[in-house]
């Protein structure tokens, strides 16, 4: 057996195999990067090998380093989880040359099915059904116009080594070909230190489903039912479900077979995905889409309706244990779903979020694999996921229900999250039918699934933090601390308290007497009848229109982070008496400086990220819409494009550079035309 592991990754799922590895009396290694020296992972590990570096090609993609790691440590095991070098063919290579064990596929079965190109040649030499598709490898101009051509749009451009859905672009028409195969280029080589691509026709809004498959030194090849990976957001999963609504019991056969065929077809060892696609009105038809060789995100969902931990399985394959019977058995019962919590901004085009994460909690009754706690810091270099939080039911309807009451209850304060989308997308018809697919996002836009509140619920929120707020300066007053705010022996106007949200600002009036609460407005709209029951700092119990509900608030610093029973709230209090500004700037008097001042045609980052490319030089005439600036963030890059044409006066930034949401990167000069 094992007895030392090293797991090459970071985040939510080094956690995991740290829980499965502790259960089975295997102490473990942690590799870090120095973005992460303070992350749960780290603290969980018996040890912890730092890697230096932020960016994954300074840390989690150094091979040699990770391997020197295990090493230094005596582990006598590598678990790579996923993403980073989990389906690197070297790194496994390099494990095997070191008398390491790799948890995962030999190194000839990760090449094989590591070149996604190399891949489809095998699957059709094995009668999987595959899509028609083309080598871009160093391909530009004509020749690569010709083999879009010859793949037919629209299509997708792909990274040959990717995953995860990370380098993927659709094009249209050819006008488009060129740089959204430079852009994949980049971005593949950035994620993955490779930067081959390739093109594949695209099948629109079809079902994603993938067949999860075991195997183990012994030649034996088992799979375990599918998954259904139909919700995505730019080729990235969000909700992941087993079984498929749309898999009826003689496609579900055929999809097992195909995919141990496929497994079989390159002597597959250990836990791996074989994905397909469905077309959307398919009937029965489906496609070869990849082999993902490594434990996928989604794969609590099949332990949770089988029972299996695929973990275990790992590691017992890579001990040289033949499968267990259980696996060879398994059967599935009920319906598991799962959710990817995210930090992003789904009304502002899911940019990722960074910042300090004040408090992460999730109900109790679903399973929470997470990368982070109460204080974890986001940063801007790794991919986004919070958390996978997983319900398991009887029934799909249940399963959901579940799911999203749990969301709905978590208190997530200090970074945004999808969690209001993903709450609306866990009770829409169309997915409680079972009628999703790839395109569902496009059908059905933040927007729609997780609109703004109510201006009954914004008023009841505000007034909740109000009135908490107050609770906690008179509990930390050094006299008087039982005399509520504004109290007076004589009648007098209400307190007021301007406080500012997403959805603009309010003002919330308040007056106290002998009885305790006696008037409360907003906006000078008295709330008749309103009742306070219990008020503390973090509690407001209160009674609007004959309902009494309770709202939990959460004070840090001026901001306040409402929760109830209406939806959540993160609100500012604005300080009572502003800053006085001086006659003719825009400049505070009195130390209390604005964020910036920008210069007329200047350009920001929408968000926290590393400058990936500058794309004009001073003095340049560009259009409007030309590219200027590349900022990537957590896997993803945001294009900066002239607003208008005009000549670019100052660029701010150079490649390699980090920024902050709002940094100036470029000042740009409108021209007359004339």
């Amino acid at each position: 057996m094992i007895a030392k592991l090293l797991v090459a990754n970071r985040g939510e799922i080094a956690r995991r195999v740290f829980r499965t590895a502790r259960g089975m009396g295997i102490a473990t290694v942690a590799v870090f990067s120095d973005a992460d020296r303070g992350a749960l992972f780290v603290a969980e590990a018996d040890e912890a090998v730092p890697l230096g570096g932020a960016a994954p090609a300074e840390s989690y993609l150094r091979a040699e380093a990770v391997l020197d790691a295990a090493e230094r440590t005596g582990a006598d095991a590598v678990h790579p989880g996923y993403g980073f070098l989990a389906e690197n063919a070297d790194f496994a290579a390099g494990c095997r040359k070191r008398g390491l064990t790799f948890v995962g596929p030999p190194p000839e079965v990760l090449a094989a099915v590591g070149d996604k190109l190399a891949a489809r040649r095998v699957m059709a030499a094995a009668g999987v059904p595959v899509l028609p598709g083309a080598d871009a490898a160093g391909l530009t101009g004509d020749r690569l116009q010709a083999a879009a051509r010859q793949v037919g749009y629209p299509l997708m451009v792909k990274a040959t080594f990717g995953g995860g859905g990370i380098g993927m672009r659709e094009v249209g028409d050819p006008a488009g070909l060129e740089a959204a195969v430079e852009a994949t280029r980049r971005q593949a080589a950035a994620a993955f230190g490779e930067e081959a691509v390739f093109l594949e026709r695209l099948l629109e809004a079809p079902r994603h489903v993938e067949v999860q498959v075991l195997g183990d030194t012994q030649g034996a090849i088992v799979q375990l039912g599918e998954r259904d990976c139909s919700v995505q957001r730019r080729h990235q999963k969000l909700l992941e479900e087993a079984p498929s609504p749309a898999v009826d019991p003689e496609l579900r056969r055929r999809l097992g077979e195909a995919a141990v065929a496929a497994a079989g077809a390159v002597g597959y060892v250990g836990a791996g995905t074989v994905e397909f696609l469905l077309p959307r009105d398919g009937a029965g038809e489906f496609f070869f889409l990849e082999v993902n060789a490594r434990i996928q995100v989604e794969h609590p969902v099949t332990e949770a309706v089988t029972g299996l931990d695929l973990v275990r399985l790992q590691l017992l394959v890579a001990a040289g244990e033949p499968l267990p019977q259980e696996a060879a058995a398994a059967r599935l019962r009920g319906h598991a779903i799962e959710a990817r919590l995210y930090a992003e901004d789904p009304a502002g085009g899911f940019l990722p979020q960074a910042g300090t994460l004040h408090r992460f909690r999730v109900p109790e009754g679903v399973r929470v694999d997470a990368a982070v706690a109460d204080g974890s810091v986001v940063g801007v270099h790794y991919d986004p996921l919070l958390a996978k939080v997983v319900a398991h039911a009887p029934s799909r309807t249940e399963a959901a229900g579940l799911l999203a009451a749990a969301l709905d209850g978590a208190r997530l304060h200090g970074v945004a999250s999808n969690r209001d989308l993903l709450v609306g997308l866990l009770r829409h018809p169309e997915f409680l039918a079972g009628a999703t697919d790839t395109g569902f996002l496009e059908r059905h836009p933040p927007a729609e699934l997780a609109p703004p509140p109510q201006p009954a619920v914004r008023r009841l929120h505000a007034v909740a933090a109000v009135l908490a707020a107050q609770a906690g300066r008179r509990a930390g007053a050094p006299v008087l601390a039982t005399v509520p705010s504004g109290w007076r022996n004589n009648p007098s106007q209400p307190q007021r308290v301007e406080l500012e949200g997403a959805d603009g600002r309010q003002v919330v009036g308040y007056r106290f007497g002998h009885a305790g609460l006696e008037a409360l407005e907003v906006d000078g709209e008295p709330l008749q009848g309103a009742r306070l029951w219990r008020c503390t700092p973090e509690l407001a119990e209160l009674e609007v229109d004959g309902v009494l509900r309770r709202f939990e608030v959460h004070r840090v610093g001026d901001l306040i982070y409402v929760d109830g029973p209406l939806g959540h709230a993160e609100l500012r209090e604005l300080p009572r008496f502003p800053p006085v500004q001086a006659e003719g700037s825009g400049e505070p008097q009195g130390g209390a400086p604005a964020d910036h001042y920008a210069a007329a045609g200047s350009l920001a980052s929408p968000l926290p990220g590393i400058v990936r490319r500058v794309a004009a030089r001073p003095g340049d005439r560009v259009a409007a819409g030309a590219l200027l600036v590349v900022v990537e963030a957590m896997k993803m890059e945001h294009r900066i494009g002239a607003p208008h044409a005009g000549r670019v006066r100052e660029l701010l930034v150079a490649e390699g550079q980090e920024v902050d949401a709002g940094t100036i990167v470029a000042v740009l000069d409108e021209e007359d035309d004339g």
